[in-house]
Parts: C-alpha cells; sequence; structure tokens
C-alpha cells in the first residue's frame, strides 16, 4: 500500500511541476489531480504492471493529505480532540487529548519531517535554519509551531505544535466546562467592563490564552482592542481589533521587530484596550508604563500562583536595564494590576481556575499585598467574602462588585 501510495504521489508531483499549478491554494483542483492518477495507477495494476491498491479512497486521503496538507500529521490536525502534536524524533511522534499525551504509531524519516516543517514554514515567511535554529510561527489555521534543530538538539528536528482550536468562545462556555464557577465568571466579565487590569497566570497549556480569549469576549463590541503577541494565537470576535506579531530579522541580522517594539507602537493605534499575549522579558517593563497611563489591559505569565505572578512581574522589568530598579517597579506593579486569574493544569488534563487576587495598591517591604477574591475549597472555585480594595474602577463604571460577591457568598 505504502509503495502504491508514494508511486502515485510522486505522479501527482510530476503533473504539477509540467502544468505549473498550486494544489495548496486549490483543494478541488488537487482533488482531481489526485483521482485522476489514482483511476490511472489503478488501471495499470489490473495489468499487474504494479501492485494493486486495496482501498483507493484510502490512498486519495493519504495522498491529499501529503500534496496539500501535513502529510501523516493531517489526521491529527482533522481530530478536535487532538490538542497539542510534538515530535521528538522521526520515530517519536506525540499527541496530547484533554492535556495527556501519548506516543502515536506513526513513523517518519528525517527528511520527512523536514520537508513538513518546510511546508508549515511556507505562508508564515519565517524560517528555521543554522543561524537561526528556534523559529515560532502561525500556521494557517491558526495553529502555534516551534521548531528547534540540531546542534541546539540532540541528532533530530523537534517540533511543537499547539493547535488552534475555536471550542471556547466566551467566560460561560468555560463554566459549562467546569473551569470557572458562574459567579466568578460574572465578577470577572464585571471587571472587564469596568475596565481592570488583569493578569492571568499558570504553567505551561493550563489555559492562560484561553482564558485571555473568554475575558476579551465580555468587553464591549465598541471598544478598539490592539493585540502584542510573538506568534499569533488570541482570536477575538471583536469587530475592532489590530492583531500585531513579532518579525525576526533577516539573514543579514536587520529587520528584528520585538515585543518591546511592538507594544510601544500599539500606543500609537488609539487602543481602548491593550493586550499582551505573554510578557516573559523586558517588555514587561513596556507593558506596566503603558498601563500606568490609564490604559486598560490584559496579559498573561508563567507562574506557579497568583502572588508568584505579582513577583515575578515585578522581577521581569529589571531585564531592561540598569537604571531599572526594584524601588519603582514593585509599586507600579501594586499600583497596575487590579487582578490576578491564575489557571491549572489538573493530572486528568483539566484546566480550571483556582484562585482570584486582588492587589490591594500597598507594597510591604517588597511584597505587594494581596485579597483573595475566589479561592478553590474542595475541588470548587467559591468566594472567600474579600472584596478588591480598590473600587474606583468598579464605581466609576456604575459596578458594584458586591451584588455578585455578597450572593455568591450566601
Amino acid at each position: 500500500m505504502s509503495q502504491a501510495v508514494s508511486i502515485i504521489t510522486d505522479q501527482v508531483r510530476e503533473r504539477v511541476r509540467r502544468d505549473g499549478v498550486d494544489l495548496s491554494r486549490d483543494r478541488v483542483l488537487a482533488d482531481r489531480y489526485v483521482r485522476d492518477e489514482v483511476r490511472r495507477y489503478s488501471e495499470r495494476a489490473l495489468g499487474g504492471s504494479v501492485p494493486l491498491l486495496a482501498d483507493e479512497a484510502h490512498a486519495t486521503r493519504q495522498i491529499l493529505a501529503t500534496l496539500t496538507g501535513f502529510g501523516a500529521l493531517q489526521p491529527f490536525f482533522d481530530d478536535a480532540e487532538v490538542e497539542e502534536i510534538w515530535i521528538n524524533g522521526p520515530d517519536r511522534v506525540f499527541v496530547a487529548r484533554n492535556g495527556v499525551s501519548e506516543l502515536t504509531d506513526v513513523l517518519l524519516t528525517a527528511t520527512e519531517v523536514r520537508d513538513l516543517v518546510e511546508r508549515m514554514l511556507q505562508s508564515s515567511g519565517r524560517r528555521v535554519d543554522l543561524s537561526s535554529p528556534f523559529v515560532d510561527a502561525s500556521l494557517p489555521d491558526g495553529s502555534r509551531l516551534h521548531v528547534v534543530i540540531p546542534d541546539i538538539t540532540q541528532r533530530h528536528w523537534a517540533v511543537n505544535i499547539r493547535k488552534f482550536t475555536k471550542r471556547i468562545r466566551d467566560l460561560q462556555q468555560l463554566v459549562a466546562l467546569g473551569s470557572l464557577s458562574h459567579q466568578a465568571a460574572e465578577f470577572l466579565r464585571m471587571s472587564v467592563l469596568s475596565g481592570q487590569n488583569i493578569l492571568v497566570s499558570g504553567a505551561t497549556q493550563s489555559g492562560k490564552t484561553t482564558m485571555l480569549n473568554a475575558l476579551l469576549s465580555a468587553a464591549r463590541p465598541s471598544e478598539r482592542i490592539v493585540t502584542v503577541e510573538e506568534t499569533f494565537e488570541l482570536d477575538l470576535a471583536a469587530r475592532d481589533r489590530v492583531a500585531l506579531q513579532c518579525r525576526q530579522a533577516s539573514l543579514e541580522g536587520t529587520g528584528e521587530i520585538t515585543l518591546r517594539r511592538l507594544i510601544k507602537e500599539s500606543l500609537r493605534m488609539r487602543p481602548d484596550r491593550l493586550v499582551v499575549g505573554e510578557v516573559r522579558e523586558a517588555e514587561s517593563l513596556d507593558l506596566l508604563i503603558a498601563l500606568n497611563s490609564g490604559l486598560p489591559g490584559m496579559s498573561s505569565i508563567h507562574a506557579n500562583s497568583a502572588r508568584d505572578a505579582l513577583s515575578k512581574l515585578s522581577t521581569l522589568p529589571l531585564l531592561a536595564g540598569r537604571n531599572i530598579d526594584s524601588a519603582f517597579v514593585v509599586p507600579t506593579v501594586a499600583g497596575c494590576i487590579d487582578l490576578v486569574v491564575h489557571c491549572e493544569l489538573g493530572r486528568r488534563g483539566h484546566r480550571r481556575v483556582v484562585e482570584i487576587v486582588a492587589p490591594s495598591g500597598q507594597v510591604s517591604g517588597s511584597v505587594i499585598e494581596t485579597s483573595t477574591i475566589f479561592e478553590t475549597r474542595a475541588g470548587s472555585l467559591e468566594p472567600t467574602g474579600g472584596y478588591p480594595a480598590r473600587g474606583g474602577k468598579f464605581i466609576a463604571a456604575g459596578f458594584d462588585p458586591a451584588t455578585i460577591l455578597a450572593r455568591a457568598a450566601s
């Protein structure tokens, strides 16, 4: 079967080169080319010159995936339950379903892995080579691709694909999945509408980007939202949205666009809300400066808890230069961040919010004082009876969080 598929695939490629067409842009044409060659092959097989095809329909799908999709990985892209795909080596292809990883029976060659990566990068304009052994890129469907090649990795290319999913669009969907309580969702919706600055924290794959998307769905339709990311991941249904992503340096080492540059440029675009997909380094300083100017914003950060997230955000800006010190950064974080929503990935792959914390705006020594608004008790996200210490934004927007928090506590 594999030999027959390989023969037909080569025949289609030869015809494509001869006719000068691009099958990746025309699935109807691709389907016709493949079916034509499968039919011709089957006719030859009847004469005994080539092996018979056991299943023409299966062979057709396999060849189409190779020519227009992502080959042996295409079934995982088509499987809605698969969240992530990664390749540790040609014979070590893994997928994750509901946060749980499994080794697949897919076997590739080193050449096939490289060809797949080149096909994925084709539409992004990005590259991976010895001079740039790492690459982050968005696939046409919105999935995120990360690749590292030797000699940074040992022997084989390391490929990670975090699939894009449209399943989670708003806070109520998270409630339906058990990731968030109804009262917490209503409190967060009120917080978004009142222009609170929200930091979403958690470990890798804990659902930070999904939470950002859900929070932004609660924003008013009239808001102009500017998003800034290393690679496009956020998917908003906002009417007025501008999405910006970083750019790699050219082969000559020029033309790089960093997150710091994008945040600064975004402020010239009249945003009503600024969203930074994730802060990892010195760009956290530019985010804090933007939020300190009164612009509502959101971002995510890797951290073990909500309070750890505040500590980390108080440390990262120090990477921006020697003239930045904690005496400026810590009070700025305390004054800028209104809420921290901490997400967690459970052992069985269940993602959920485990705590919502509100900084008071005060600093004790080098520690930002906070009050916990919601925390997990006996596996359920429950109100603590605490209230945000700063209610000015709620009042200005015509909201009273007590109407939700008191009801939740009763």
